[in-house]
Parts: C-alpha cells; sequence; structure tokens
C-alpha cells in the first residue's frame, strides 16, 4: 500500500474517531462557528478598539451572552416560576367565561358552538393546573440543561473568534483547497449571515420593546413578557399571535374587554403593521449599510424559507442553522458555475 493511501485510510478512522468523540458538542460548537461568523465585525470593531485578539474575542463573546443568552435565560427560569405557581381558579373563570359567551352566540354560529362544547367536555380546571405545573418542572430541567448548553457555546464562541482564522488556514492547507474558492465561501458567509443575525436581533429587540411597554402599562411584567414576544417574533408569520392572543383571550375572560381591545389593536396596528412593516425594515438598512455591501444581501424570500426550514429540522438553533446550511449550498452552486464557464471557454 502506498504511503499516501496509508495515511488516507489512517485519516479517515481517526476522523471517524474524532467524530463520536465530540458527537454531544457538535450542536454547540456549529451554533458557535456560525454566530462567530455572523458577528465578524463586531469582533473587528473590538479588535480596533483594544488591538488585542484575546480581548476582542472576551468583548465579543460577553456581549452576545448579555444580548442573546442572558434574556432568554431569565424568560425560562422566570417562566417556569409562573407556571408553578398558577392559580387553578383562573382557570376556572375562564371556563365559566367561555360557557357564558357560548350562550350568547348567535345563531349562525351554532356549529362552533358544538364543537367547543364537545371539547370541553371533561375538562378539569384542577387536573389542568397539575399538567401544567409538572410542564413547568419539565421547562427547569430544560432551562438546565440550555445554561450548560449556554456555557459550551459561549466557550466555543471564544475559540472560534481567537482561533478561527488560524483553525480555517489550517484546514484550507491540509485540504488543497483553491484560494479564490475558499475566500468567496468565507465572504458570503460572512455577509449573508450577518444580515440573518442583524434581522434576527433588530426584530426581537424592537417588537420585544414594543410589546413589554405595553403589557407594563397594563399591570404585567413587561421585561418577561417583552423578551417573551421577541423570541417568539422570530417565528415567521404567527409569532406575534401566539403572544397577544392568549392575553385578550385571558384579559377578556376577567371582564377587562378594553384591556383585551387595547392589546390585540396594539399589537396588530403598532407591532406587526408599522413596526414590523415600516421601522424594522429601515432598522436594518442602516445597520447593514454600515457593515456590509447591499450588492452582497442575498434574497430575502430565501431567507424567509430557510428559517422556516431551520426551526422546523433543526428547533430553536435552526434559524441560525438553516439559512447557514442554504447559504453555502447557494455559494458551492456559484462557485461551479464559474468553473463550468471556465472550462466552456
Amino acid at each position: 500500500m502506498k504511503k499516501e493511501y496509508f495515511t488516507l485510510v489512517l485519516l479517515s478512522l481517526v476522523s471517524y474517531g474524532m467524530y463520536c468523540l465530540y458527537e454531544p458538542f457538535w450542536m454547540s460548537i456549529i451554533v458557535a462557528s456560525l454566530l462567530a461568523i455572523s458577528t465578524h465585525h463586531i469582533q473587528m470593531g473590538f479588535f480596533h478598539l483594544t488591538h488585542n485578539r484575546f480581548w476582542a474575542s472576551a468583548l465579543s463573546t460577553l456581549m452576545l451572552g448579555l444580548l442573546f443568552f442572558a434574556p432568554l435565560g431569565y424568560f425560562l427560569f422566570h417562566f417556569s416560576t409562573m407556571l408553578q405557581n398558577i392559580d387553578p381558579t383562573i382557570m376556572r373563570t375562564m371556563e365559566l367565561k367561555l360557557r357564558s359567551w357560548l350562550i350568547h352566540l348567535p345563531p349562525s354560529l351554532s356549529r362552533i358552538e358544538a364543537k367547543i362544547e364537545a371539547s370541553m367536555v371533561g375538562f378539569d380546571p384542577t387536573a389542568l393546573s397539575q399538567h401544567i405545573i409538572a410542564y413547568a418542572s419539565q421547562i427547569g430541567s430544560f432551562t438546565m440543561s440550555f445554561f450548560s448548553g449556554t456555557l459550551f457555546i459561549l466557550i466555543f464562541y471564544f475559540i472560534a473568534n481567537y482561533y478561527g482564522k488560524n483553525i480555517f488556514e489550517f484546514f484550507k492547507r491540509s485540504a488543497h483547497f483553491p484560494q479564490q474558492e475558499s475566500t468567496l465561501i468565507i465572504f458570503e458567509m460572512r455577509s449573508s449571515m450577518s444580515v440573518v443575525f442583524y434581522s434576527i436581533l433588530a426584530t426581537a429587540v424592537l417588537e420585544g420593546a414594543l410589546f413589554g411597554i405595553a403589557i407594563e402599562y397594563m399591570g404585567y411584567n413587561g421585561l418577561l413578557f417583552g423578551i417573551m414576544y421577541g423570541f417568539a417574533s422570530l417565528i415567521p408569520v404567527i409569532g406575534g399571535v401566539v403572544m397577544w392572543l392568549p392575553f385578550s383571550l385571558f384579559e377578556l375572560s376577567l371582564g377587562n374587554t378594553q384591556s383585551a381591545l387595547f392589546i390585540a389593536l396594539y399589537t396588530i396596528i403598532v407591532i406587526s403593521v408599522i413596526a414590523d412593516t415600516f421601522i424594522k425594515p429601515m432598522i436594518i438598512k442602516i445597520i447593514n449599510q454600515k457593515l456590509i455591501k447591499p450588492q452582497e444581501k442575498i434574497n430575502e424570500l430565501i431567507i424567509f424559507f430557510a428559517i422556516i426550514a431551520g426551526l422546523a429540522t433543526f428547533g430553536f438553533w435552526g434559524m441560525i442553522i438553516g439559512p447557514a446550511i442554504t447559504i453555502l449550498f447557494l455559494t458551492l452552486m456559484k462557485i461551479t458555475e464559474g468553473q463550468n464557464q471556465e472550462h466552456l471557454h
């Protein structure tokens, strides 16, 4: 056997061993690497400020933890606590209110009334509350695993920022990957993933803040529900409905018709129409003009479906992984197209 073949076989076996060894951490490594690519401009900004790669990487990691992971951890902790302390009488009040609505429904909605009545047969508010409390304990255990996963993501994110360039150059030399193609891939990934990251951040912060202000005015925990709305807004199309509809129904069950109408109209008009349709694109445009050249942007519709597919396939982190896979595929197709044109000429 030739020495080159022996080395290739040995490398394949060891690569499989490396995959098995680090299998529990691959998701954290991938997410951290993609976040490092997405926030490359922030990393470079800190580097120009400190003139030190270590401190630039440390500041980028601290910023990511404070802006992204701290709010999510706060939400998971307080949400599980709120569910554990839920009052069964609230469920009973909502049930009685719903039954009173059914009595006053017009005849044209009799079919809907029958379906609602059928779904409420055997409804037990106490049992439902117990299920919710049990579900809250599951959220609590998920919160602990989330924090441990977050820690690994932040560690790998720091490593990706601090050693990323050296690691990429090493693999490029080892695989004999052409300089032009490798430069194009990293260039496209950085620019397009930055668009995705800043779009996600702008959506969560803007819409979450607007919803939190309204909820705080109504007497609820504005910070908690603002964070919840911010993450819910990342779900395309139905994200906002998941938040404002339960609030409206709950206020209606308490007899607060004006509050229910206020939160519904405020969310639809101020957040969904004005903020999401007009203000958010302006903010993203301003941010991207400062960091990314307009001609580098990828089609927004492709990003939209990539986020949906990513969320459906990979869960929460799919909003990062989905667009990354799509962008990498389109970039490789562009490279293949260019190579085919070179062969034709």
